[in-house]
Protein backbone atom coordinates (compact mmCIF):
# COMPACT_ATOMS: atom_id res chain seq x y z
CA UNK A 1 0.00 0.00 0.00
CA UNK A 2 1.21 3.39 -1.13
CA UNK A 3 0.76 6.37 1.44
CA UNK A 4 1.45 10.45 0.45
CA UNK A 5 4.84 11.00 2.34
CA UNK A 6 6.73 14.71 3.23
CA UNK A 7 4.00 16.12 1.16
CA UNK A 8 1.13 16.81 3.41
CA UNK A 9 1.59 19.79 6.14
CA UNK A 10 0.18 17.87 8.86
CA UNK A 11 4.18 17.10 10.37
CA UNK A 12 6.40 19.84 9.16
CA UNK A 13 8.80 19.57 11.99
CA UNK A 14 9.35 16.01 10.76
CA UNK A 15 9.79 16.75 7.05
CA UNK A 16 12.05 19.46 8.48
CA UNK A 17 13.96 17.48 10.65
CA UNK A 18 14.87 15.08 7.49
CA UNK A 19 16.17 17.50 5.78
CA UNK A 20 18.25 19.07 8.27
CA UNK A 21 20.19 15.43 9.50
CA UNK A 22 20.64 15.03 5.16
CA UNK A 23 21.90 18.67 5.32
CA UNK A 24 24.30 18.11 7.56
CA UNK A 25 24.97 14.48 6.30
CA UNK A 26 26.05 16.30 3.16
CA UNK A 27 27.89 18.91 4.57
CA UNK A 28 30.30 16.19 6.22
CA UNK A 29 30.19 14.26 2.75
CA UNK A 30 31.13 17.64 0.61
CA UNK A 31 34.81 17.36 1.99
CA UNK A 32 35.25 14.01 1.11
CA UNK A 33 36.44 14.69 -2.37
CA UNK A 34 39.41 17.08 -1.46
CA UNK A 35 40.69 15.21 1.52
CA UNK A 36 40.47 12.01 -0.71
CA UNK A 37 42.81 13.91 -3.62
CA UNK A 38 45.19 14.93 -0.43
CA UNK A 39 45.29 11.66 0.69
CA UNK A 40 45.65 9.75 -2.42
CA UNK A 41 48.88 12.44 -3.34
CA UNK A 42 50.85 10.46 -0.97
CA UNK A 43 49.10 7.20 0.16
CA UNK A 44 47.98 4.42 -2.95
CA UNK A 45 44.57 4.73 -3.61
CA UNK A 46 44.10 0.77 -2.64
CA UNK A 47 45.30 2.04 1.15
CA UNK A 48 43.06 4.83 1.18
CA UNK A 49 40.01 2.47 0.39
CA UNK A 50 40.26 -0.47 2.37
CA UNK A 51 42.11 1.33 5.08
CA UNK A 52 39.70 3.93 5.85
CA UNK A 53 37.13 0.74 5.46
CA UNK A 54 39.37 -1.17 8.57
CA UNK A 55 39.73 1.80 10.60
CA UNK A 56 35.57 3.06 10.03
CA UNK A 57 34.87 -0.61 11.29
CA UNK A 58 36.95 -0.49 14.02
CA UNK A 59 34.63 2.63 15.33
CA UNK A 60 31.38 0.68 13.99
CA UNK A 61 32.66 -2.31 16.28
CA UNK A 62 32.74 -0.13 19.45
CA UNK A 63 29.83 1.79 19.08
CA UNK A 64 28.02 -0.93 18.43
CA UNK A 65 29.35 -3.16 21.81
CA UNK A 66 28.02 0.24 23.93
CA UNK A 67 25.10 0.35 22.17
CA UNK A 68 24.37 -3.43 22.81
CA UNK A 69 22.84 -3.41 19.42
CA UNK A 70 21.21 -6.53 18.47
CA UNK A 71 22.59 -8.79 15.17
CA UNK A 72 20.65 -7.96 11.87
CA UNK A 73 18.18 -10.06 10.97
CA UNK A 74 18.80 -12.36 8.22
CA UNK A 75 16.87 -9.85 5.60
CA UNK A 76 18.77 -7.11 6.18
CA UNK A 77 21.92 -9.05 5.04
CA UNK A 78 21.33 -8.28 1.20
CA UNK A 79 20.70 -4.17 2.29
CA UNK A 80 23.98 -4.50 4.01
CA UNK A 81 26.12 -5.93 1.22
CA UNK A 82 24.50 -3.47 -1.13
CA UNK A 83 25.89 -0.30 1.40
CA UNK A 84 29.00 -2.59 1.77
CA UNK A 85 29.70 -2.69 -1.91
CA UNK A 86 28.24 0.26 -3.06
CA UNK A 87 29.36 3.15 -0.14
CA UNK A 88 31.97 1.39 1.34
CA UNK A 89 34.18 -0.34 -1.79
CA UNK A 90 32.83 0.96 -4.82
CA UNK A 91 32.42 4.71 -4.45
CA UNK A 92 35.78 4.75 -2.17
CA UNK A 93 37.85 3.09 -4.81
CA UNK A 94 37.12 4.65 -8.04
CA UNK A 95 37.05 8.22 -6.44
CA UNK A 96 40.40 7.11 -5.42
CA UNK A 97 42.01 6.41 -8.28
CA UNK A 98 39.77 8.94 -9.89
CA UNK A 99 41.35 11.74 -8.02
CA UNK A 100 45.21 10.73 -8.89
CA UNK A 101 44.27 12.72 -11.92
CA UNK A 102 40.94 14.38 -11.64
CA UNK A 103 40.82 18.13 -9.84
CA UNK A 104 38.50 17.67 -6.58
CA UNK A 105 36.51 19.99 -8.44
CA UNK A 106 35.31 19.02 -11.08
CA UNK A 107 34.70 15.10 -9.04
CA UNK A 108 32.59 17.05 -7.10
CA UNK A 109 30.53 18.16 -9.72
CA UNK A 110 30.33 15.02 -11.34
CA UNK A 111 28.95 13.38 -7.81
CA UNK A 112 26.31 16.51 -8.91
CA UNK A 113 23.94 13.70 -10.79
CA UNK A 114 23.95 11.23 -7.85
CA UNK A 115 20.62 12.11 -6.15
CA UNK A 116 18.77 11.50 -9.56
CA UNK A 117 21.32 8.26 -9.68
CA UNK A 118 19.52 7.58 -6.70
CA UNK A 119 15.88 8.33 -7.05
CA UNK A 120 16.07 6.93 -10.30
CA UNK A 121 17.32 3.47 -8.55
CA UNK A 122 14.66 3.72 -5.42
CA UNK A 123 12.09 3.80 -8.21
CA UNK A 124 13.10 0.71 -10.79
CA UNK A 125 13.23 -1.22 -7.09
CA UNK A 126 9.19 -0.11 -6.29
CA UNK A 127 10.44 1.69 -3.21
CA UNK A 128 9.13 5.36 -3.68
CA UNK A 129 7.06 6.73 -6.53
CA UNK A 130 8.07 10.34 -7.12
CA UNK A 131 5.51 12.49 -9.18
CA UNK A 132 6.39 14.05 -12.52
CA UNK A 133 7.17 17.35 -10.94
CA UNK A 134 9.76 15.85 -8.63
CA UNK A 135 11.00 14.08 -11.74
CA UNK A 136 11.28 17.19 -13.73
CA UNK A 137 12.93 19.31 -10.92
CA UNK A 138 15.14 15.87 -10.24
CA UNK A 139 16.35 15.61 -13.81
CA UNK A 140 16.78 19.32 -14.11
CA UNK A 141 18.97 19.77 -11.21
CA UNK A 142 21.02 16.70 -12.57
CA UNK A 143 21.28 18.18 -15.97
CA UNK A 144 22.21 21.81 -14.88
CA UNK A 145 25.23 20.08 -12.80
CA UNK A 146 26.35 17.73 -15.25
CA UNK A 147 26.59 20.25 -18.59
CA UNK A 148 28.35 22.18 -16.15
CA UNK A 149 30.83 19.72 -15.45
CA UNK A 150 31.32 19.31 -19.44
CA UNK A 151 32.14 23.02 -19.10
CA UNK A 152 34.54 23.17 -16.79
CA UNK A 153 36.12 19.72 -18.41
CA UNK A 154 36.32 21.59 -21.95
CA UNK A 155 33.23 19.18 -23.22
CA UNK A 156 34.85 16.13 -22.76
CA UNK A 157 35.10 13.27 -20.63
CA UNK A 158 37.76 11.49 -19.82
CA UNK A 159 39.11 7.87 -17.80
CA UNK A 160 38.98 9.84 -14.80
CA UNK A 161 35.18 10.83 -15.46
CA UNK A 162 33.85 7.71 -16.07
CA UNK A 163 35.38 6.61 -12.88
CA UNK A 164 33.43 9.14 -10.65
CA UNK A 165 30.12 8.22 -12.52
CA UNK A 166 31.01 4.26 -11.63
CA UNK A 167 31.46 5.79 -8.23
CA UNK A 168 27.87 7.61 -8.33
CA UNK A 169 25.94 4.63 -9.84
CA UNK A 170 27.70 2.30 -6.53
CA UNK A 171 26.78 5.09 -3.98
CA UNK A 172 23.19 5.44 -5.61
CA UNK A 173 22.64 1.40 -4.43
CA UNK A 174 24.21 1.98 -1.36
CA UNK A 175 22.57 5.14 -0.28
CA UNK A 176 19.20 3.83 -1.41
CA UNK A 177 19.27 0.50 -0.29
CA UNK A 178 20.81 1.96 3.13
CA UNK A 179 18.08 4.80 3.38
CA UNK A 180 15.13 1.78 3.42
CA UNK A 181 16.74 -0.70 5.68
CA UNK A 182 17.54 2.36 8.37
CA UNK A 183 14.19 2.76 9.11
CA UNK A 184 13.92 -0.66 10.70
CA UNK A 185 17.43 -0.70 11.50
CA UNK A 186 17.93 2.83 12.55
CA UNK A 187 20.65 4.69 10.68
CA UNK A 188 23.79 4.41 12.74
CA UNK A 189 23.29 0.27 13.25
CA UNK A 190 22.95 0.48 9.27
CA UNK A 191 26.24 1.66 8.40
CA UNK A 192 27.87 -0.19 11.08
CA UNK A 193 26.84 -3.68 10.47
CA UNK A 194 27.72 -2.39 7.10
CA UNK A 195 31.26 -1.53 8.28
CA UNK A 196 31.40 -4.82 10.10
CA UNK A 197 30.11 -6.81 7.16
CA UNK A 198 33.16 -5.47 4.59
CA UNK A 199 36.04 -5.95 7.53
CA UNK A 200 37.06 -8.97 6.68
CA UNK A 201 37.55 -8.75 2.85
CA UNK A 202 39.03 -5.03 3.78
CA UNK A 203 41.79 -6.78 6.18
CA UNK A 204 42.24 -9.30 3.88
CA UNK A 205 42.84 -6.89 0.26
CA UNK A 206 44.87 -4.53 2.92
CA UNK A 207 47.27 -7.12 4.11
CA UNK A 208 47.64 -8.33 0.25
CA UNK A 209 48.00 -5.15 -1.49
CA UNK A 210 50.66 -4.14 1.12
CA UNK A 211 51.01 -1.22 4.13
CA UNK A 212 52.35 2.43 3.06
CA UNK A 213 55.97 2.97 4.38
CA UNK A 214 56.67 3.87 7.67
CA UNK A 215 58.37 7.18 6.61
CA UNK A 216 57.46 9.57 3.72
CA UNK A 217 53.71 10.20 4.03
CA UNK A 218 53.33 13.84 5.37
CA UNK A 219 50.77 14.69 8.29
CA UNK A 220 48.70 16.74 5.46
CA UNK A 221 47.97 13.28 3.97
CA UNK A 222 47.44 11.26 7.77
CA UNK A 223 45.02 14.28 8.51
CA UNK A 224 43.02 13.96 5.27
CA UNK A 225 43.31 10.07 5.75
CA UNK A 226 41.75 10.37 9.45
CA UNK A 227 38.90 12.30 8.10
CA UNK A 228 37.69 10.52 5.22
CA UNK A 229 38.15 7.37 7.68
CA UNK A 230 36.14 8.76 10.95
CA UNK A 231 33.80 11.38 8.95
CA UNK A 232 33.12 10.35 5.31
CA UNK A 233 33.23 6.83 6.29
CA UNK A 234 31.49 6.60 9.48
CA UNK A 235 30.17 9.71 11.17
CA UNK A 236 28.73 11.56 8.28
CA UNK A 237 26.09 8.57 7.23
CA UNK A 238 24.93 8.53 11.06
CA UNK A 239 23.11 11.39 10.35
CA UNK A 240 22.69 10.64 6.24
CA UNK A 241 20.60 7.88 6.83
CA UNK A 242 18.62 9.22 9.29
CA UNK A 243 17.37 11.95 7.28
CA UNK A 244 16.77 9.59 4.63
CA UNK A 245 14.81 7.28 7.01
CA UNK A 246 12.41 9.77 8.43
CA UNK A 247 12.33 11.57 4.84
CA UNK A 248 12.78 9.23 2.37
CA UNK A 249 15.35 8.86 -0.37
CA UNK A 250 14.26 10.42 -3.40
CA UNK A 251 13.25 13.64 -1.15
CA UNK A 252 16.11 14.19 0.85
CA UNK A 253 18.11 12.63 -1.48
CA UNK A 254 17.64 15.89 -3.24
CA UNK A 255 19.58 18.13 -0.66
CA UNK A 256 23.03 16.50 -1.91
CA UNK A 257 22.72 18.53 -5.21
CA UNK A 258 24.34 20.76 -2.86
CA UNK A 259 26.90 18.79 -2.05
CA UNK A 260 28.80 19.54 -5.49
CA UNK A 261 29.39 23.20 -4.32
CA UNK A 262 29.89 22.68 -0.83
CA UNK A 263 32.98 20.49 -2.45
CA UNK A 264 33.85 23.75 -4.50
CA UNK A 265 34.75 25.79 -1.40
CA UNK A 266 36.48 22.59 0.19
CA UNK A 267 38.76 22.40 -2.74
CA UNK A 268 39.01 26.03 -2.81
CA UNK A 269 39.99 26.43 1.01
CA UNK A 270 41.99 23.27 1.33
CA UNK A 271 44.00 22.76 -2.31
CA UNK A 272 43.72 26.03 -3.60
CA UNK A 273 41.03 25.39 -6.40
CA UNK A 274 39.47 28.46 -8.19
CA UNK A 275 36.11 29.31 -6.47
CA UNK A 276 34.76 31.69 -9.28
CA UNK A 277 31.69 34.04 -8.97
CA UNK A 278 30.28 31.70 -11.77
CA UNK A 279 30.15 28.68 -9.33
CA UNK A 280 28.98 30.56 -6.59
CA UNK A 281 25.57 31.64 -8.98
CA UNK A 282 25.57 28.13 -10.23
CA UNK A 283 24.89 26.59 -6.66
CA UNK A 284 22.21 29.24 -6.03
CA UNK A 285 20.44 28.21 -8.66
CA UNK A 286 20.74 24.52 -7.70
CA UNK A 287 19.84 25.22 -4.59
CA UNK A 288 16.61 26.75 -6.19
CA UNK A 289 16.00 23.91 -8.10
CA UNK A 290 16.30 21.46 -4.60
CA UNK A 291 13.73 23.75 -2.99
CA UNK A 292 11.24 23.33 -5.46
CA UNK A 293 11.94 19.64 -5.40
CA UNK A 294 10.69 19.83 -2.29
CA UNK A 295 7.50 20.63 -2.50
CA UNK A 296 6.79 18.06 -5.03
CA UNK A 297 4.67 14.82 -4.29
CA UNK A 298 6.59 11.73 -3.43
CA UNK A 299 4.84 8.18 -2.55
CA UNK A 300 5.94 5.37 -0.33
CA UNK A 301 5.60 1.87 -0.69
Amino acid sequence: MSIAFCSRPAAPSHAGRAMLLGLLGVAMFSLTMPFTRIAVTELDPMFVTFGRALGAAMLAAAWLAWKRAPLPTRDALAPLGAVAGGCIVGFPLLTSYALRTLPASHGALLVGVLPLATALYTALRGHERPSRGFWGMAVLGSSLVAAYALVQGGGSLHMADLLVFGAVACAAIGYAEGGRLSRSLGGPETICWALLLSAPASLALLLWHGLPAATGVGLRAWLAFAYVTAISMFIGFFFWYRGLALGGVARVGQVQLLQPFLSLLGAALLLGEALTVGNCLFALLVAAVVFAGRKMAVRQQ
